[in-house]
Protein backbone atom coordinates (compact mmCIF):
# COMPACT_ATOMS: atom_id res chain seq x y z
CA UNK A 1 0.00 0.00 0.00
CA UNK A 2 2.68 2.80 0.88
CA UNK A 3 4.34 1.96 -2.22
CA UNK A 4 0.96 2.83 -4.43
CA UNK A 5 0.95 5.78 -2.83
CA UNK A 6 4.56 6.51 -3.39
CA UNK A 7 3.77 6.14 -7.06
CA UNK A 8 0.82 8.12 -7.11
CA UNK A 9 2.61 11.20 -5.54
CA UNK A 10 5.62 10.90 -7.91
CA UNK A 11 2.94 9.88 -11.11
CA UNK A 12 2.79 13.96 -11.58
CA UNK A 13 5.93 14.82 -12.17
CA UNK A 14 6.75 12.42 -14.84
CA UNK A 15 3.60 13.12 -16.94
CA UNK A 16 3.73 16.08 -19.95
CA UNK A 17 4.19 18.97 -18.93
CA UNK A 18 5.84 18.09 -14.98
CA UNK A 19 9.73 18.69 -14.33
CA UNK A 20 10.66 14.98 -15.08
CA UNK A 21 8.66 13.97 -17.77
CA UNK A 22 11.30 13.65 -20.27
CA UNK A 23 11.64 10.33 -18.21
CA UNK A 24 8.06 9.29 -17.95
CA UNK A 25 8.58 6.12 -20.41
CA UNK A 26 10.87 4.77 -17.54
CA UNK A 27 8.39 5.47 -14.84
CA UNK A 28 5.87 4.25 -16.83
CA UNK A 29 7.91 0.94 -17.11
CA UNK A 30 8.87 0.33 -13.19
CA UNK A 31 5.48 1.11 -12.48
CA UNK A 32 3.88 -1.02 -14.84
CA UNK A 33 6.11 -3.62 -14.09
CA UNK A 34 5.11 -3.77 -10.27
CA UNK A 35 1.56 -3.10 -11.01
CA UNK A 36 -1.65 -3.86 -13.90
CA UNK A 37 -2.11 -0.76 -15.77
CA UNK A 38 -4.74 1.56 -15.00
CA UNK A 39 -5.77 2.66 -18.18
CA UNK A 40 -8.81 0.67 -19.81
CA UNK A 41 -10.30 0.39 -23.20
CA UNK A 42 -13.30 3.66 -23.10
CA UNK A 43 -14.63 3.98 -25.86
CA UNK A 44 -15.40 1.84 -29.47
CA UNK A 45 -15.66 -1.85 -30.20
CA UNK A 46 -13.29 -4.36 -28.90
CA UNK A 47 -12.88 -7.56 -27.55
CA UNK A 48 -13.92 -8.40 -23.54
CA UNK A 49 -10.99 -10.60 -22.90
CA UNK A 50 -8.73 -11.27 -19.59
CA UNK A 51 -5.57 -11.93 -21.66
CA UNK A 52 -3.06 -8.89 -22.15
CA UNK A 53 0.69 -8.51 -23.48
CA UNK A 54 1.81 -8.37 -19.51
CA UNK A 55 -0.36 -11.75 -19.02
CA UNK A 56 0.64 -13.49 -21.79
CA UNK A 57 4.23 -12.10 -20.95
CA UNK A 58 3.73 -13.40 -17.67
CA UNK A 59 2.78 -16.74 -18.57
CA UNK A 60 5.79 -17.38 -20.41
CA UNK A 61 8.17 -16.21 -17.71
CA UNK A 62 6.49 -18.95 -15.64
CA UNK A 63 6.82 -21.77 -18.30
CA UNK A 64 10.56 -20.94 -18.14
CA UNK A 65 11.03 -21.23 -14.79
CA UNK A 66 11.37 -25.36 -15.23
CA UNK A 67 14.34 -24.54 -17.48
CA UNK A 68 15.85 -22.08 -15.71
CA UNK A 69 15.60 -24.06 -12.09
CA UNK A 70 17.07 -27.18 -13.86
CA UNK A 71 19.78 -24.78 -15.95
CA UNK A 72 20.88 -23.16 -12.39
CA UNK A 73 21.14 -27.15 -11.16
CA UNK A 74 23.15 -28.19 -13.52
CA UNK A 75 25.71 -25.60 -14.05
CA UNK A 76 26.61 -26.79 -10.39
CA UNK A 77 26.46 -30.19 -11.51
CA UNK A 78 28.63 -30.16 -14.46
CA UNK A 79 31.48 -28.32 -12.53
CA UNK A 80 31.17 -30.69 -9.92
CA UNK A 81 32.50 -33.21 -12.10
CA UNK A 82 34.63 -31.15 -14.05
CA UNK A 83 36.29 -30.31 -10.61
CA UNK A 84 36.65 -34.48 -8.87
CA UNK A 85 33.93 -32.41 -6.36
CA UNK A 86 31.43 -34.17 -4.87
CA UNK A 87 28.99 -31.21 -4.36
CA UNK A 88 25.09 -31.91 -2.63
CA UNK A 89 21.61 -30.86 -4.89
CA UNK A 90 22.15 -27.05 -2.79
CA UNK A 91 25.79 -26.66 -3.29
CA UNK A 92 25.29 -26.97 -6.89
CA UNK A 93 21.66 -25.09 -7.20
CA UNK A 94 23.83 -22.24 -5.46
CA UNK A 95 27.38 -22.33 -7.52
CA UNK A 96 24.61 -22.22 -10.44
CA UNK A 97 22.81 -18.99 -9.40
CA UNK A 98 26.06 -16.77 -8.55
CA UNK A 99 26.98 -17.66 -12.35
CA UNK A 100 23.65 -17.15 -14.33
CA UNK A 101 23.15 -13.93 -11.80
CA UNK A 102 25.58 -11.61 -14.26
CA UNK A 103 23.90 -12.81 -16.95
CA UNK A 104 20.83 -11.96 -15.83
CA UNK A 105 21.59 -8.47 -14.98
CA UNK A 106 23.24 -7.83 -18.26
CA UNK A 107 20.75 -8.57 -20.00
CA UNK A 108 17.92 -6.58 -18.35
CA UNK A 109 20.07 -3.47 -17.35
CA UNK A 110 21.27 -3.09 -20.81
CA UNK A 111 18.14 -4.45 -22.70
CA UNK A 112 15.83 -2.38 -20.50
CA UNK A 113 18.08 0.88 -21.20
CA UNK A 114 17.86 0.68 -24.50
CA UNK A 115 13.84 -0.28 -24.93
CA UNK A 116 13.03 2.48 -22.32
CA UNK A 117 15.33 5.11 -24.56
CA UNK A 118 13.46 4.48 -27.63
CA UNK A 119 9.84 4.32 -26.08
CA UNK A 120 11.51 7.67 -24.60
CA UNK A 121 12.24 9.25 -28.03
CA UNK A 122 8.71 8.20 -29.35
CA UNK A 123 6.71 8.99 -26.48
CA UNK A 124 5.41 5.79 -26.04
CA UNK A 125 4.85 3.00 -23.10
CA UNK A 126 7.26 0.52 -22.63
CA UNK A 127 6.35 -2.92 -23.53
CA UNK A 128 6.77 -5.80 -21.63
CA UNK A 129 7.87 -7.82 -24.67
CA UNK A 130 11.26 -7.79 -23.24
CA UNK A 131 10.67 -9.54 -20.07
CA UNK A 132 10.84 -12.39 -21.99
CA UNK A 133 13.49 -11.75 -24.18
CA UNK A 134 15.79 -11.15 -21.16
CA UNK A 135 14.83 -13.81 -19.53
CA UNK A 136 15.43 -16.15 -22.87
CA UNK A 137 19.08 -14.75 -23.87
CA UNK A 138 21.08 -15.92 -21.11
CA UNK A 139 19.35 -19.24 -21.16
CA UNK A 140 21.17 -20.01 -25.00
CA UNK A 141 24.09 -18.45 -24.18
CA UNK A 142 27.49 -20.88 -22.53
CA UNK A 143 27.37 -19.47 -18.58
CA UNK A 144 31.16 -19.01 -19.33
CA UNK A 145 30.37 -15.75 -22.23
CA UNK A 146 32.26 -12.60 -20.85
CA UNK A 147 29.72 -10.56 -20.06
CA UNK A 148 30.92 -7.27 -22.00
CA UNK A 149 30.34 -9.52 -25.41
CA UNK A 150 26.82 -10.24 -23.63
CA UNK A 151 26.11 -6.67 -23.38
CA UNK A 152 26.83 -5.93 -26.48
CA UNK A 153 24.52 -9.19 -27.86
CA UNK A 154 21.63 -7.77 -26.12
CA UNK A 155 22.23 -3.99 -27.22
CA UNK A 156 21.90 -5.14 -30.81
CA UNK A 157 19.27 -7.39 -30.46
CA UNK A 158 16.96 -4.54 -28.78
CA UNK A 159 18.22 -1.71 -31.48
CA UNK A 160 19.03 -3.64 -34.85
CA UNK A 161 16.68 -6.46 -34.00
CA UNK A 162 13.65 -5.25 -33.02
CA UNK A 163 13.71 -0.89 -32.39
CA UNK A 164 14.59 0.05 -35.62
CA UNK A 165 11.34 -1.87 -36.87
CA UNK A 166 8.97 0.10 -34.45
CA UNK A 167 9.45 -2.27 -31.34
CA UNK A 168 7.32 -5.06 -30.03
CA UNK A 169 5.13 -6.40 -32.58
CA UNK A 170 7.17 -5.14 -35.47
CA UNK A 171 10.30 -7.16 -35.16
CA UNK A 172 10.87 -9.85 -38.38
CA UNK A 173 13.33 -11.64 -36.23
CA UNK A 174 13.33 -13.09 -32.87
CA UNK A 175 15.46 -10.46 -30.70
CA UNK A 176 16.80 -13.31 -28.51
CA UNK A 177 17.98 -15.49 -31.49
CA UNK A 178 19.19 -12.20 -32.74
CA UNK A 179 21.34 -11.73 -29.74
CA UNK A 180 22.91 -15.42 -29.75
CA UNK A 181 23.49 -14.86 -34.20
CA UNK A 182 25.13 -11.82 -32.90
CA UNK A 183 27.65 -13.45 -30.70
CA UNK A 184 27.88 -16.73 -32.61
CA UNK A 185 29.14 -14.78 -35.82
CA UNK A 186 31.13 -12.15 -33.97
CA UNK A 187 32.93 -14.48 -31.24
CA UNK A 188 32.37 -17.47 -32.28
CA UNK A 189 35.46 -19.10 -30.09
CA UNK A 190 33.37 -18.12 -26.99
CA UNK A 191 30.23 -19.94 -28.60
CA UNK A 192 31.37 -23.38 -30.32
CA UNK A 193 33.95 -25.92 -28.97
CA UNK A 194 34.01 -28.34 -25.76
CA UNK A 195 35.60 -25.48 -23.51
CA UNK A 196 32.33 -22.96 -23.13
CA UNK A 197 30.34 -25.03 -21.57
CA UNK A 198 31.72 -25.64 -17.93
CA UNK A 199 32.10 -22.68 -15.61
CA UNK A 200 34.98 -22.54 -13.06
CA UNK A 201 37.06 -25.45 -13.96
CA UNK A 202 39.95 -23.48 -16.50
CA UNK A 203 41.06 -25.97 -19.19
CA UNK A 204 38.28 -28.81 -18.90
CA UNK A 205 36.73 -30.07 -21.95
CA UNK A 206 32.78 -31.10 -22.00
CA UNK A 207 31.62 -32.05 -25.48
CA UNK A 208 27.99 -31.72 -25.84
CA UNK A 209 26.33 -34.67 -27.59
CA UNK A 210 26.01 -32.46 -30.89
CA UNK A 211 29.78 -32.03 -31.06
CA UNK A 212 30.29 -35.63 -30.31
CA UNK A 213 28.00 -36.40 -33.47
CA UNK A 214 29.43 -34.37 -35.37
CA UNK A 215 33.20 -35.26 -35.11
CA UNK A 216 32.51 -39.49 -34.29
CA UNK A 217 29.55 -39.61 -35.81
CA UNK A 218 28.14 -41.46 -32.14
CA UNK A 219 26.76 -40.40 -28.96
CA UNK A 220 28.27 -41.28 -25.60
CA UNK A 221 25.41 -39.90 -23.81
CA UNK A 222 22.71 -41.86 -22.71
CA UNK A 223 19.07 -41.34 -23.78
CA UNK A 224 17.90 -40.88 -20.10
CA UNK A 225 20.92 -38.20 -19.72
CA UNK A 226 19.89 -36.31 -22.78
CA UNK A 227 16.16 -36.23 -21.69
CA UNK A 228 16.75 -35.27 -18.26
CA UNK A 229 19.58 -32.59 -18.91
CA UNK A 230 22.55 -33.67 -17.07
CA UNK A 231 24.97 -32.77 -20.22
CA UNK A 232 27.12 -29.73 -20.89
CA UNK A 233 25.47 -27.07 -23.32
CA UNK A 234 23.43 -23.97 -22.62
CA UNK A 235 21.59 -23.26 -19.74
CA UNK A 236 17.99 -23.73 -20.32
CA UNK A 237 18.54 -26.15 -23.13
CA UNK A 238 19.90 -29.33 -21.83
CA UNK A 239 16.93 -30.59 -19.95
CA UNK A 240 14.09 -31.56 -22.59
CA UNK A 241 11.77 -32.73 -19.80
CA UNK A 242 12.34 -28.78 -18.02
CA UNK A 243 11.32 -27.97 -21.50
CA UNK A 244 8.30 -29.93 -21.71
CA UNK A 245 6.68 -29.09 -18.45
CA UNK A 246 7.01 -25.32 -19.90
CA UNK A 247 5.35 -26.38 -23.12
CA UNK A 248 2.68 -27.66 -21.40
CA UNK A 249 1.93 -24.86 -19.46
CA UNK A 250 2.14 -22.71 -22.55
CA UNK A 251 -0.42 -24.94 -24.39
CA UNK A 252 -2.95 -25.33 -22.02
CA UNK A 253 -2.88 -21.40 -21.42
CA UNK A 254 -3.46 -21.09 -25.45
CA UNK A 255 -0.57 -18.80 -25.13
CA UNK A 256 1.73 -20.73 -27.79
CA UNK A 257 0.63 -22.61 -30.90
CA UNK A 258 0.74 -26.65 -30.43
CA UNK A 259 0.86 -27.01 -34.29
CA UNK A 260 4.31 -25.04 -34.64
CA UNK A 261 5.33 -27.25 -31.70
CA UNK A 262 4.29 -30.82 -33.28
CA UNK A 263 4.95 -29.55 -37.17
CA UNK A 264 8.52 -28.56 -35.82
CA UNK A 265 8.78 -32.40 -33.98
CA UNK A 266 7.64 -34.08 -36.92
CA UNK A 267 10.01 -32.39 -39.50
CA UNK A 268 12.83 -33.06 -37.25
CA UNK A 269 11.84 -36.63 -36.58
CA UNK A 270 11.35 -37.35 -40.47
CA UNK A 271 14.89 -35.43 -41.86
CA UNK A 272 16.21 -36.98 -38.73
CA UNK A 273 15.47 -40.20 -40.37
CA UNK A 274 18.82 -39.67 -42.66
CA UNK A 275 21.14 -39.73 -39.83
CA UNK A 276 23.13 -42.13 -38.11
CA UNK A 277 21.91 -42.39 -34.92
CA UNK A 278 18.09 -42.96 -34.26
CA UNK A 279 15.96 -39.83 -35.11
CA UNK A 280 14.51 -38.98 -32.21
CA UNK A 281 18.22 -38.33 -31.09
CA UNK A 282 17.68 -34.97 -32.80
CA UNK A 283 14.31 -33.68 -30.38
CA UNK A 284 16.57 -34.08 -27.56
CA UNK A 285 20.11 -33.16 -28.48
CA UNK A 286 20.76 -29.31 -28.05
CA UNK A 287 18.29 -26.59 -28.71
CA UNK A 288 15.59 -28.16 -31.22
CA UNK A 289 13.04 -28.29 -27.89
CA UNK A 290 14.14 -24.98 -26.51
CA UNK A 291 13.42 -23.28 -29.84
CA UNK A 292 10.58 -25.50 -30.50
CA UNK A 293 8.76 -24.67 -27.38
CA UNK A 294 9.68 -20.96 -26.45
CA UNK A 295 11.02 -19.64 -29.88
CA UNK A 296 9.90 -20.86 -33.16
CA UNK A 297 6.29 -20.09 -31.05
CA UNK A 298 7.03 -16.03 -30.73
CA UNK A 299 3.53 -15.20 -31.82
CA UNK A 300 5.41 -11.46 -33.71
CA UNK A 301 7.40 -13.46 -35.65
CA UNK A 302 6.22 -16.57 -36.43
CA UNK A 303 2.87 -17.73 -39.22
CA UNK A 304 -0.24 -16.78 -38.34
CA UNK A 305 -2.44 -18.40 -40.64
CA UNK A 306 -3.63 -21.86 -38.86
CA UNK A 307 -2.49 -24.06 -42.18
CA UNK A 308 1.22 -21.77 -42.21
CA UNK A 309 1.59 -22.45 -38.86
CA UNK A 310 1.80 -26.37 -39.66
CA UNK A 311 4.06 -25.43 -42.91
CA UNK A 312 6.11 -22.78 -40.51
CA UNK A 313 7.27 -25.57 -37.89
CA UNK A 314 7.48 -28.39 -40.23
CA UNK A 315 10.16 -26.24 -42.16
CA UNK A 316 12.18 -25.52 -38.96
CA UNK A 317 12.30 -28.94 -37.47
CA UNK A 318 13.78 -30.21 -41.44
CA UNK A 319 16.02 -27.05 -41.76
CA UNK A 320 17.31 -27.18 -38.19
CA UNK A 321 18.10 -31.27 -38.54
CA UNK A 322 18.97 -30.97 -41.99
CA UNK A 323 21.64 -28.51 -41.14
CA UNK A 324 23.27 -30.54 -38.50
CA UNK A 325 23.20 -33.25 -40.67
CA UNK A 326 25.06 -32.04 -43.77
CA UNK A 327 27.19 -29.15 -42.24
CA UNK A 328 29.79 -31.06 -39.63
CA UNK A 329 31.12 -27.17 -39.12
CA UNK A 330 27.97 -26.20 -37.75
CA UNK A 331 26.59 -28.96 -35.51
CA UNK A 332 23.57 -26.66 -34.44
CA UNK A 333 20.75 -26.11 -37.02
CA UNK A 334 18.25 -24.97 -34.77
CA UNK A 335 18.90 -21.00 -34.39
CA UNK A 336 19.37 -20.45 -38.14
CA UNK A 337 16.10 -22.64 -38.92
CA UNK A 338 14.60 -20.51 -36.97
CA UNK A 339 15.70 -16.96 -38.04
CA UNK A 340 15.57 -18.10 -41.68
CA UNK A 341 11.57 -19.26 -41.41
CA UNK A 342 10.86 -15.84 -39.30
CA UNK A 343 11.89 -14.29 -42.28
CA UNK A 344 9.92 -16.36 -44.88
CA UNK A 345 6.84 -16.30 -42.55
CA UNK A 346 5.27 -13.62 -43.92
CA UNK A 347 5.66 -15.14 -47.20
CA UNK A 348 4.06 -18.87 -46.19
CA UNK A 349 0.61 -16.70 -44.65
CA UNK A 350 0.92 -14.58 -48.26
CA UNK A 351 0.13 -18.08 -49.90
CA UNK A 352 -2.56 -19.48 -47.46
CA UNK A 353 -4.20 -16.53 -47.51
CA UNK A 354 -4.53 -16.44 -51.58
CA UNK A 355 -5.19 -20.04 -51.84
CA UNK A 356 -8.22 -19.53 -49.93
CA UNK A 357 -9.09 -16.53 -51.56
CA UNK A 358 -8.74 -18.64 -54.88
CA UNK A 359 -10.63 -21.49 -53.55
CA UNK A 360 -13.45 -19.51 -52.01
CA UNK A 361 -13.79 -17.57 -55.60
CA UNK A 362 -13.85 -20.80 -57.05
CA UNK A 363 -16.41 -22.04 -54.88
CA UNK A 364 -18.60 -19.06 -55.49
CA UNK A 365 -18.29 -19.58 -59.43
CA UNK A 366 -19.60 -22.86 -59.51
CA UNK A 367 -22.63 -22.09 -57.21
Amino acid sequence: MGLRKTFDKWEPAFKKGGKLSAFGSFFEAFETFVYVPKTVTAKGAHVRDSIDLKRTMSTVMLALLPAIFYGMYNIGVQTSLASGSAWGFWQCIWFGFLKLLPLYLVSYIVGLFFECLFANIRNEEVSEGYFVTGLIIPLIVPVTIPLWMLALAVAFAVVIGKEVFGGTGYNIWNPALMARAFLFFAYPKQMTGDDVWVAGVDGFSGATPLSQLAATGSVDYSVADMFFGSIPGAVGETSTLAILIGAVILIWTGVASWKIMLSCVAGGLLVGLLGDVPCYYQLIMGGFAFGCVFMATDPVTSAQTEAGKWIYGFLIGAFAVLLRLFNPGYPEGMMLAILVMNTFAPLIDHIVVNSNIRKRLKRAQTV
